[in-house]
């Protein structure tokens, strides 16, 4: 299929729809540093800057695809709905529907959409493609399938041609090989950030990449090595673990800070998740219609969904499209991580001592140990100078 990609980014979405063949025609993006990673992945593939200013598609687009912003759907962001001033942006797809109706689109947004306002969110999206003559599925699908990453997110399929998107999103399931808690053998990951309500704990993985800050403030996750040491990711394994490859954001530093990077990281599309779609965009399977449930009345949606032209139907289909043999955690990382400063440890400490979350057995004996063998480097390293 011939692809335009809006709201592009770094271009996750464009670059797994190329390993599967398909190929970018068109790029939206009006950020300038992922711009500059554009311009230096995708060189030959014209860059619009503005959405609200591009007036049409190209009348060879097959498949249209966008991760719109989602900073007012997310939980970590406002709030403020698909009419806020940013996820609003999703209209303009509808606009450039209107003036020419593509026959496949595919849309991508965080999971906490489809609770948020009681579904007003997914429920406007739905009812504009429905309006337009689209049959829909979604579902979400979580990154771990690929990458020692646990990141879910909704990907959303819509056609005007005879195939059934469901044969699309809604086909591939695996049972997936979860490891369970073992600090001895196994690397964890979690935010340093939280500890009070949350952890974000993950087996032999990571939890989602955040976007960090826009004026370039980094927020990786941290990682407990079985060594005891805590430790935050190298920019280069933050890109390795949303797919891409070694420095594909590094022209950024070109405009901005290097710890610009970690928004543009945040905000990708996982590679491999957008590979799998096109591999079946391009060869869909038949969808079982045993997997049809009734739609609940509540306002969240379910996790998965589809209209095929007459009725809604909720999916019983897991986040599992595929399970991707990796490497333990401590394989795959191949850069050197920072460790996780004095400053930062001691905080998350204190947030755990107040918390009311449960945690592994010795989990904050090991952060204490940590921050007891940092600050005796710190220590030492005064008495040097």
């Amino acid at each position: 299929m011939k692809v335009a990609g809006l709201f592009a980014g770094i271009g996750g979405f464009e670059r797994g729809l190329s390993m599967a063949g398909h190929e970018t025609s068109l790029l939206c993006e009006i950020w300038e540093p992922a711009r500059a990673v554009l311009r230096a992945t995708m060189p030959d593939v014209p860059c619009a800057t503005d959405v609200c200013e591009l007036s049409s598609l190209p009348h060879d687009i097959d498949l249209l695809v966008g991760g719109f912003p989602c900073q007012d759907l997310s939980q970590a962001g406002l709030t403020a709905g698909i009419s806020g001033t940013r996820s609003g942006l999703v209209g303009e797809v509808f606009r450039l529907l209107d003036e020419r109706p593509v026959p496949w689109v595919v849309l991508e947004n965080v999971s906490f959409m489809l609770q948020l306002e009681k579904g007003r969110g997914m429920r406007t999206l739905i009812e504009a493609f429905e309006e337009r003559g689209y049959r829909w599925a979604y579902r979400v699908v979580n990154s771990l399938s690929f990458l020692p990453q646990r990141r879910e997110r909704v990907l959303f399929v819509a056609t005007k041609t005879d195939v059934d998107p469901a044969s699309v999103i809604l086909t591939d399931e695996v049972e997936p090989m979860l490891p369970e808690t073992n600090l001895d053998y196994r690397a964890h990951g979690f935010y340093w950030t939280e500890g009070i309500r949350g952890l974000g704990w993950a087996t032999d993985a990571i939890p989602t990449l955040k976007n960090g800050s826009t004026v370039g403030i980094a927020s990786p996750p941290a990682i407990l090595l079985p060594t005891g040491e805590v430790i935050t990711p190298d920019i280069r394994d933050a890109e390795r673990f949303q797919g891409f490859p070694v420095d594909w954001t590094k022209p950024a530093e070109q405009v901005g800070r290097a710890s610009v990077r970690w928004s543009l990281v945040g905000n990708a599309v996982s590679v491999p998740v957008a590979e799998w779609l096109g591999e079946r965009l391009k060869q869909p399977l038949p969808y079982e219609h045993e997997r049809n449930n009734m739609l609940p009345a509540t306002g969240r949606w379910p996790r998965a969904a589809r209209f095929d032209g007459t009725t809604r139907h909720a999916v019983e289909i897991n986040s599992y499209p595929k399970w991707k043999p990796r490497p333990a955690l401590t394989n795959f990382l191949q850069f050197e991580g920072k460790f996780l400063s004095v400053r930062a440890t001691r905080g998350f400490l204190s947030r755990t001592e107040r918390a009311k979350l449960r945690f592994a057995d010795g989990f904050q004996d090991r952060i204490r140990n940590h921050l007891f063998r940092m600050e005796s480097l710190a220590e030492l390293s005064v008495a040097a100078e």
